[in-house]
């Protein structure tokens, strides 16, 4: 039962707490400099004014929900300056934003199991999934390979966290959806990096050669597995 109850508050934490935060902050920011800022850049000053490093900065806000690598990668390299070290953001970035992938593709059939036995657990999970299926109705036909280029394309409604839940939901293997997912969070880091530094033209044309690449990769993988 503590194990179960440590899961669900882990889970609760990770999907709520860090937005939360940002949005009880969200005026902090704009009141000082008068300027627009996102709940990501909001954060960002937030941690990286009480000593937090602007490297683990952008690992704990590609973390995040939303927000993940596409908001992470502009707040390292326009946010903080570090154009010159752009390599460093998108290292940092792919691997913060695939920290809680695992975890995801582990705990949320367990967790979800155990809280729909609860009314507010079921309605939650419930209004989760819907959501999910409806932003991923799309790659289901395709699975690993659709699966890999909807977290490739950096847009609001895509990304790591909403992959895993789509990749839990179709069934797809644990390794299947890792690699799948870390390939889609490759390419989306090397779209918005590129975007960062040299705008939407340079950006169309790596999405477009990465996009190609991905799905050439994960080809490959299945043949070999087909003939082992």
């Amino acid at each position: 039962m503590m194990r179960k109850l440590i899961l669900v508050l882990v889970f609760l934490f990770m999907l709520g707490s860090p937005l939360t935060f940002a949005n009880e902050n969200a005026g902090i920011a704009e009141e000082e400099s008068g300027e627009h800022m996102s709940i990501g850049e909001r954060l960002a000053r937030h941690l990286n004014e009480r000593g937090v490093p602007e490297e683990a900065v952008v690992v704990m806000v590609s973390t995040l929900p939303i927000v993940e690598l596409r908001g992470a990668i502009p707040i390292g390299t326009n946010f903080f300056n570090m154009k010159d070290r752009w390599w460093m953001v998108y290292i940092l970035a792919v691997a913060g934003n695939m920290i809680p992938i695992p975890i995801i593709l582990l705990v949320l059939g367990p967790l979800s199991n155990y809280l729909m036995r609860f009314r507010l657990g079921k309605i939650f999970f419930d209004w989760l999934f819907a959501r999910t299926r409806r932003k991923t109705a799309a790659i289901e036909k395709y699975e690993t390979l659709g699966l890999a280029m909807f977290v490739a394309i950096p847009l609001p409604v895509t990304g790591g966290w909403t992959g895993s839940m789509a990749a839990f939901l179709m069934g797809i293997k644990f390794k299947h959806a890792m690699w799948s997912i870390l390939l889609g969070v490759m390419v989306a880091g090397a779209i918005v990096t590129t975007l960062s530094l040299l705008g939407w033209i340079g950006a169309i044309v790596a999405g477009v050669v990465l996009i190609a690449l991905i799905v050439s990769a994960l080809l490959q993988l299945f043949k070999r597995e087909r003939q082992a």
